[in-house]
């Protein structure tokens, strides 16, 4: 039984070659990539000097867990990558599908291809090149501040004082992404019979009803899966805008758990605790990614990433 589907699975990769050479350089470079450097992890349970290498440094446990869960930065730490991540995820995730539901309503095919264009292009921009921009427009001397100034007589602080930070951020990451985001929410409701909106339109329903009846449950499955890779990744924020917009002022808010990996790692040179953080940060996104994923399975119909 075991020869015979053994000898079909060959056949099947003989038949098929073509297709499992094609797929090769993606697996490859997953496995060099991905796979491969998870042997490094192992220094965060290790006293990691580099004479000695990962296999020679003296082994320490849970140490480094410790230290990091006990020292005075964590809840700060922590506190700011959860709130900023889980802002961004509430408040980033429903603008792509109210973009993509406005595109859909519209007919004309010009109008629409230079609004997609015009949304798509925030994508295109570098993170760098966003700060930057940031940096011009909301300093003390910028044209924001220039019209606060006017109205109120004097600038705002927005780059140098914490609690404007998270919405910042936050905001120019919407405008940012929202509209490439919103491309697969598109392509799904192209695939909505015309025939559905056309008897509805008959029946008397307006837009918002068929919006709500018609287009809404062709992305409810896609939402799902979107929503549970976006909460799995709630701590795996990215570190080069937040290290970017980062200023000596503004640290309470802008500390989060990939800035704090490396000036720890890197700058300090400490790389088996800074392992042991990263290491800690990649748990924390399985763990939600489960539940996460558990939890939408429930309140929709059985349906989730898996």
């Amino acid at each position: 039984m075991k020869n015979t589907k053994l000898k079909s699975n060959i056949e099947y990769i003989k038949k098929n070659y073509f297709l499992y050479l094609l797929i090769a350089p993606a697996v490859i470079l997953t496995i060099v990539f991905k796979y491969v450097p998870m042997y490094g992890a192992i220094i965060a349970f290790k006293d990691f000097s580099t004479i000695k290498g990962i296999l020679g440094s003296e082994w320490v446990g849970f140490k480094h867990f410790e230290d990091f869960l006990t020292s005075p930065n964590f809840e700060v730490i922590f506190m700011s990558t959860l709130k900023l991540s889980l802002y961004g995820l509430l408040l980033g995730f429903p603008v792509p599908i109210i973009l993509a539901l406005m595109l859909n309503q519209v007919r004309r095919n010009a109008i629409k291809k230079n609004a997609q264009l015009i949304l798509y292009a925030p994508n295109f921009i570098s993170v760098v090149v966003i700060v930057g921009m940031l940096f011009i427009f909301l300093s003390p001397t910028g044209p924001i501040n220039h019209i606060i100034s006017f109205m109120t007589g004097k600038p705002v602080m927005f780059m140098s004082e914490p609690e404007y930070f998270r919405s910042i951020y936050i905001l120019s990451g919407i405008w940012q992404a929202a509209g490439w985001s919103s491309i697969v929410y598109v392509a799904a409701l192209a695939n909505v019979d015309p025939e559905l909106h056309n008897a509805a339109t008959i029946d008397g329903a307006n837009i918002l009803q068929r919006i709500i009846h018609i287009d809404l449950p062709t992305l409810k499955p896609l939402m799902a899966i979107i929503f549970i890779l976006g909460a799995g990744g709630i701590m795996a924020i990215g570190f080069e805008k937040a290290y970017l917009m980062q200023t000596s002022m503004n640290i309470p808010a802008s500390e989060i758990l990939p800035t704090y990996v490396y000036k720890v790692g890197l700058q300090a040179g400490d790389y088996a605790y800074s392992t042991a953080v990263g290491l800690f940060n990649s748990v924390i996104n399985v763990i939600l990614l489960v539940v996460v994923n558990f939890v939408v399975k429930k309140l929709n119909e059985g349906e989730g990433l898996y």
